[in-house]
């Protein structure tokens, strides 16, 4: 499933977003895909997870709380904030060295943290830093 929130980070790349995707699975079917789109639609929260929960569509508690969310990059506050709202208990994560997300935070709260440290997702975003540092800083929101 990391492959596919692998793909959807190429096809945000592709659009000229941000390199970063996610897909929400439950129960081996992806419910949900999505990626970085702040750039592509002039949005402040789209982030590839919040994407990924949108195009998921609304689902019940239930749903969320056997779910899996797949991620190229460790996540933000903001979509870990949305993890936690929706009881996600599992996030598997491509990569964490290019930006450290709140994985502690996941974690103190219950949820079931798994880095895979894909070189593949690390060369995405270090390339696009590389060439993008000003928007890249933006997305994260430093200054």
């Amino acid at each position: 499933m990391l492959s596919a929130a692998i793909e959807e980070a190429k096809i945000g790349l592709g659009e000229g977003g941000i390199p970063i995707g996610s897909v929400l699975v439950h129960r081996n079917r992806i419910l949900g895909r999505g990626h970085n789109r702040r750039v592509q639609s002039e949005s402040a929260v789209l982030h590839a997870e919040m994407d990924a929960l949108e195009n998921a569509g609304r689902q019940s508690a239930a749903v969320y709380r056997e779910a899996t969310l797949y991620t190229t990059l460790s996540p933000c506050v903001m979509c870990s904030g949305a993890i936690l709202l929706y009881g996600i208990p599992h996030v598997i994560i491509g990569e964490n060295i290019t930006f450290l997300g709140e994985e502690q935070l996941l974690r103190d709260r219950g949820v079931e943290v798994e880095v895979v440290g894909s070189e593949e997702c690390r060369a995405l975003m270090t390339a696009f830093i590389r060439e993008h540092p000003a928007l890249w800083h933006e997305d994260i929101g430093q200054p």
